[in-house]
């Protein structure tokens, strides 16, 4: 039997895994110093902003207010909120066959920190192709918080060492290993593929049928 077998559920983060997020890019460009990705990244991860947001806590207007003087970006709210919305992307290249291929032999979820302005074109269209759903805005908790992955894994109705997850974000990866699943840290496409060959589950190049 192969490893892949192993898992009933595969749970993957959204963005940098499975969907494209241009945020961290476009707010470089907006930024007076220029930052790299890297930092950007990590700004948006530690501002409060964000996490009230992504909770669920504040609306999308007291979100961009906030944000904007957390920022101190010379943007209205509401031409900050257009670029918020257009900062979602679609899935990858590829990923919606992967997705259809795993959900052969798999039941499948996803797990976001996400947001009132994406949520609802991620539901759109990705949920066509999972089994299972979760918003942290829609939950009002907030990965790595152990709550959110506890939260998952109730709904899933399966021990958490039969859930393999995907996340590109180390504390994320590291707060659901603490929860017993088995979890993986990956960034794009080519980096799930053979995250997932190597755990015996079907790729675009490996058919597990």
């Amino acid at each position: 039997m192969k490893a892949g077998r192993s898992f009933q559920v595969l749970l993957f983060d959204l963005g940098g895994v499975l969907v494209d997020f241009a945020g961290f890019e476009e707010l470089g460009y907006l930024l007076p110093d220029a930052p790299d990705r890297s930092r950007v990244r990590q700004q948006w991860i530690d501002s409060e902003a964000v996490r009230l947001f992504e909770r669920g806590e504040i609306s999308s207007e007291s979100f961009a207010n906030r944000f904007l003087e957390e920022w101190a970006l010379d943007l209205s709210p509401g031409a900050f909120l257009r670029e918020l919305d257009r900062w979602r992307g679609g899935l990858y290249p590829g990923a919606a066959r992967l997705l259809e291929r795993l959900r052969k032999t798999h039941r499948l979820a996803y797990l976001s920190n996400s947001n009132e302005v994406h949520a609802p074109a991620h539901r759109e269209n990705l949920d066509s192709l999972f089994d299972h759903s979760y918003f942290s805005h829609e939950l009002g908790l907030l990965k790595p918080e152990p709550e959110i992955f506890e939260h998952a894994i109730r709904d899933l109705a399966v021990p958490p060492g039969q859930i393999a997850f995907f996340d590109d974000t180390a504390v994320n990866v590291v707060a659901a290993v603490d929860t017993g699943m088995s979890a993986h840290l990956v960034g794009g496409m080519p980096e799930l593929e053979h995250c997932l060959e190597r755990l015996g589950l079907p790729t675009s190049r490996n058919a597990l049928l």
